[in-house]
């Protein structure tokens, strides 16, 4: 399974207003668009972290190896991308005029912390600082993003640093997170590997324990020693001829 961590970092808008207490922004007022400054990319199975930006790269070439990047992966893996990285990235591919990279399936991290634990916060760094990882790079704030836009050497090795560890950060919550995230993408099915093996790790160290009860039918249940997803068999052991009347 291809699987494929990203992270992208985009400029803010640029309007004129006169008011600052009751900012209403209509289409004349914009200067400038929001677009992505810069993205950081990773491969499950490869050491390197790949960066990308536009001081570095130029736009084009930026999006189009965003692109090809993309078209390469089985599986997307992000934090909150689902609502922020994929829909500016799909915007930057049409207005390149490039046609949708084969589809993907997709693991938001964000989604998942959000559907299974009542936490304090889910920002990836109050996440990852609970789970003992070493959280995300501190930056100068928002004037940081203002300085790259300048052009400013030293803050776009910054930004660089920061991008990188986030994508680095993703795999490392991914691994602890992995057993938790529900409708995980069947790696078994992508690998071609299909039987008795975990859908999420690919591991064949199953345990049989229990069964799922449908509403009308029963399957084997299966946890992962590896990694400790629960799954369930296929078949159908049994099921109920007199249904219950809606």
């Amino acid at each position: 399974m291809r699987l494929l961590s990203l992270d992208l970092e985009t400029s803010p808008h640029l309007v004129w207003d006169w008011d600052l207490h009751n900012l209403m922004v209509s289409i004349d007022k914009i200067v400038a668009t929001t677009e992505m400054m810069c993205f950081s990319a990773k491969w499950w199975d490869e050491k390197d972290v790949l960066f990308y930006s536009i001081p570095k790269n130029g736009k084009d070439q930026m999006v189009r190896e965003a692109h090809r990047l993309l078209d390469e992966a089985d599986v997307v893996m992000h934090y909150n991308g689902k609502r922020f990285d994929i829909p500016h990235l799909n915007r930057e591919f049409l207005e390149l005029g490039l046609l949708p990279p084969s589809p993907y399936q997709q693991i938001d991290l964000y989604q998942a912390v959000r559907k299974q634990f009542r936490l304090a916060s889910t920002k990836l760094q109050y996440v990852s600082k609970m789970l003992g990882l070493e959280g995300k790079v501190q930056h100068s704030g928002f004037s940081l993003w203002v300085k790259c836009m300048a052009g400013d050497p030293a803050a776009w090795r910054e930004m660089e640093s920061y991008n990188r560890q986030d994508v680095i950060l993703l795999e490392q919550l991914y691994a602890i997170l992995q057993p938790w995230i529900p409708h995980h993408p069947a790696r078994t099915l992508i690998d071609g590997t299909a039987g008795d093996a975990c859908p999420a790790c690919g591991s064949s160290s199953l345990e049989k324990r229990g069964f799922a009860i449908a509403i009308q039918r029963k399957y084997q249940r299966y946890v992962c020693r590896k990694c400790g997803k629960w799954s369930r068999g296929g078949k159908s052991l049994g099921s109920v001829e007199i249904r219950e009347v809606a």
